[in-house]
């Protein structure tokens, strides 16, 4: 019988086996395979495991190992019964972000490594019908930052990405949120807290601050975006605006598109 599970450390508290059991109505065993050390971990998986979700501190040590011995993978959002989900797209995106959060043992021997944080906003994306000819705007580069990037890139949608440190010149300063703010459809937020820089839309919020009814301009005057995903869906800070997508809804479109990856059977009950 295929087993599950996760592997990172700390894992108290965790979601994942109830949202697993959910998926697929507890027809297989997902164990939190708890540890610090991720050489060990690792072996668990490889020893008893069929497949395994990964999260902090070892999505980027999967990664490297999966480009040493494993496959790379991209993955596809799927909505049906075939088997859609193994094609192999979106490998380039997922090696630029450099992190997976997926590790599957594949017929062909080896490990397959995917990254459902990329899987889910570009599920998102597409299903929201945003495409080319439109623009994301991702605050944050971290992680999710990333991810949310690449799958926006992915989409056909051009890609502006601001960041209080900035690794590369194609980073904006953060300072620029509320100008670059104006010109995007889709606002990606992927940090933690609150920055100053979200004062215009917080007060421009239909409740959360108390402000205006209605949105305002943002800083450039040009507009307002049409859509807000938040990657926090614990302790959000910008619920309420105009065109919010909450982070559980980015928590569910991983589990839609990567635990197929996972099992080979799209999932099976609402979740």
């Amino acid at each position: 019988m295929m087993k599950f599970g996760l592997i990172g450390h700390p894992l108290a508290g965790s979601g994942s086996p109830a949202l697993f059991a959910a998926a697929y109505g507890g027809r297989w065993q997902y164990d939190l395979i708890e540890g610090d050390d991720f050489e060990i971990s690792w072996q668990r998986f490889i020893d008893e495991y069929q497949a395994i979700n990964i999260t902090a501190p070892f999505k980027e040590k999967a990664f490297a190992e999966i480009l040493a011995h494993g496959v790379l993978g991209g993955g596809f959002p799927v909505d049906n019964g075939n088997d859609s989900c193994r094609a192999g797209n979106g490998a380039d995106e997922v090696k630029a972000i450099g992190a997976i959060n997926i590790a599957v043992k594949e017929s062909d021997g080896l490990v397959h490594g995917y990254n459902s944080d990329y899987l889910g906003v570009l599920k998102i994306l597409r299903d929201k019908g945003f495409g080319p000819g439109r623009t994301a705007l991702v605050a944050g580069f971290g992680g999710a930052g990333k991810a949310a990037a690449a799958a926006a890139k992915a989409a056909g949608l051009d890609t502006l990405i601001c960041n209080r440190t900035r690794y590369n010149p194609a980073i904006r300063p953060l300072e620029e949120l509320p100008v670059l703010a104006g010109v995007a459809d889709i606002l990606i937020y992927t940090l933690a807290f609150p920055v100053p820089e979200l004062d215009f839309l917080l007060k421009a919020g239909t409740g959360k601050t108390g402000g205006a009814k209605e949105p305002v301009h943002a800083a450039d005057g040009n507009g307002f975006p049409a859509a807000i995903l938040e990657a926090n869906y614990r302790t959000p800070c910008l619920a309420g605006l105009p065109g919010y997508i909450p982070g559980t809804q980015w928590l569910r479109a991983q589990a839609e598109t990567g635990y197929p990856l996972m099992t080979g059977l799209p999932v099976q009950n609402s979740i």
